[in-house]
């Protein structure tokens, strides 16, 4: 019985060995996507404070240039844990989103060619995230790329500025627009083609100034997210920033946000 005893226990500690090998090699990486007429130094402060909370000890940056080649700044060394990458794009003006996800799609392809991950986490600001849906949209079915694993969005607008977006739109229980705006259009195949099990944090600002937004983005642009990935992702949450720290471009360079990403992404 002694014998059988030990076994078993041997049995176990084997199994839970090759458990905590199998994940002690999948590490995810997460890529910082800009937005437009910006660039990696956006993302510096979301990733300064990834690597206080202590998630990964690695950085590194993608330059994609503007004839759209990616370039890896930095060393990213083969077993690296949960290592961060600030997208960069040197095209950041004269550029839309669907040119972004192309210089995206590079970026990722980079990465894979050399580090074979099989998931990654996506944090954009405002264009970045558009830039990140037609990514998904137009990618989410390759095997040869990494599966999303979660999301972050920092506001986005689905449905368009407020220069684009009627002031009446209103949304259903869905988050569904009344009327459709920006690249809404474009986004709706995602609800069948969105990356299924992928989590999904949609963080959006309201200055209180009346306009129910964080300066260029309505909140009912942002929240139209909900529709968009809802019938697929495993899960959707919303997280608002209210006052000025709400505005547009504090958005990632804002403590509450990087605790709520740090806490969603990494469980910190």
């Amino acid at each position: 019985m002694k014998k059988i005893l030990k076994i078993l226990l041997g049995l176990v500690a084997c199994l839970m060995f090759s458990m905590q090998t199998v994940q002690a090699k999948e590490n995810i990486p997460t890529l910082f996507v800009h937005g437009w007429g910006s660039s990696y130094r956006a993302e510096e402060h979301m990733v300064k404070a990834a690597l206080k909370a202590k998630v990964t000890k690695t950085v590194v940056r993608i330059d994609v240039d503007v004839y759209g080649q990616a370039h890896l700044v930095g060393n990213l060394p083969k077993n690296a844990k949960d290592p961060l990458v600030e997208i960069n794009f040197e095209n950041n003006k004269d550029v839309n989103a669907m040119m972004e996800a192309q210089y995206l799609k590079t970026a990722v392809e980079l990465l894979q060619t050399k580090y074979k991950f099989k998931k990654l986490n996506f944090v954009g600001h405002s264009m970045g995230n558009s830039a990140i849906l037609f990514y998904l949209r137009d990618n989410a079915g390759d095997p040869n790329l990494p599966k999303l694993n979660k999301q972050v969005a920092l506001a986005a607008f689905p449905n368009g500025l407020v220069d684009q977006m009627p002031a009446e739109v209103t949304l259903d229980q869905a988050g569904k627009p009344s009327v459709t705006a920006g690249d809404f259009e474009n986004f709706l195949v995602l609800r069948e083609t969105y990356p299924a099990g992928a989590k999904v944090l949609n963080i959006y600002g309201d200055v209180l100034d009346g306009s129910k937004s964080d300066g260029p983005v309505p909140v009912r642009s942002a929240q139209t997210l909900r529709y968009l990935v809802s019938p697929r992702a495993k899960s959707y949450q919303e997280k608002e920033i209210r006052g000025k720290m709400g505005q547009h471009s504090k958005l990632h360079n804002n403590s509450q946000v990087d605790r709520a990403l740090i806490k969603f992404l990494w469980g910190k």
